[in-house]
């Protein structure tokens, strides 16, 4: 059995712009979810194949091959192949919600790799010192546990408590459509507990 264009799979041209394929795709992705078709025993399939189309049709190298040679540049073995549904699913999950996630970038293994965050200290300076230069001693939070509070972020004699909006697992689930979408609790920013009487020593951070 021959397979499909794949421009005619997602219904638009051969000069479609980046914007436009993704724009064809979230709306395929969303017609074809086989959890919005469960009486097309198709879905699955096509889903796959909407997916596939895109992966190759975003790529400007493997968009290029395809349209020299079809479907014959990615036999054999190469890349392009359609892959079990799971990563398709992982695939489709990251471009219609990447951006309401946080974005962040997948690593070699297909996991999403997760940016650290940026380590940034505000001083104040004249416009005398920023002339001739000046050298300053700065506290700068480590990973080292703090003395005054063992790391709890708490002062002494008393200690975090629960986040009652997630109930300690730093995460809530909101509803998108027919994904449910996790993210960082915006209570306690994800740790799960929240601190109101913080240490001096460290101002809650339980780090030196």
């Amino acid at each position: 059995m021959s397979k499909r264009d794949f421009y005619d799979i997602l219904g638009v041209s051969k000069s479609a712009s980046a914007d436009e394929l993704k724009k064809a795709y979230r709306g395929k992705a969303r017609e074809l979810h086989p959890d919005r078709n469960t009486n097309n025993p198709n879905a699955e399939e096509q889903f796959k194949e909407a997916n596939q189309a895109y992966e190759i049709l975003k790529d400007a190298e493997k968009k290029a091959a395809y349209d020299r040679y079809g479907h014959a540049a990615f036999e054999g073995g190469r890349s392009g192949g359609q892959g079990d549904f799971s990563g398709s699913f992982s695939d489709v999950f990251e471009d219609l919600f990447g951006d309401f996630m946080g974005g962040g970038q997948r690593g070699g293994g297909g996991r999403r790799a997760s940016k650290g965050s940026d380590l940034r200290y505000n001083m104040s300076v004249s416009l005398e010192e920023a002339f001739s230069g000046a050298t300053k001693n700065i506290k700068v939070p480590t990973s080292v546990s703090c003395d005054g509070c063992n790391g709890k972020g708490a002062a002494a004699g008393s200690d975090p408590e629960t986040c009652t909006t997630c109930s300690g697992i730093g995460k809530v689930r909101a509803q998108q459509g027919f994904f449910t979408v996790e993210r960082a609790c915006p209570t306690c920013s994800g740790a799960g507990e929240i601190i109101k009487n913080p240490c001096r020593s460290c101002r809650g951070t339980g780090r030196k």
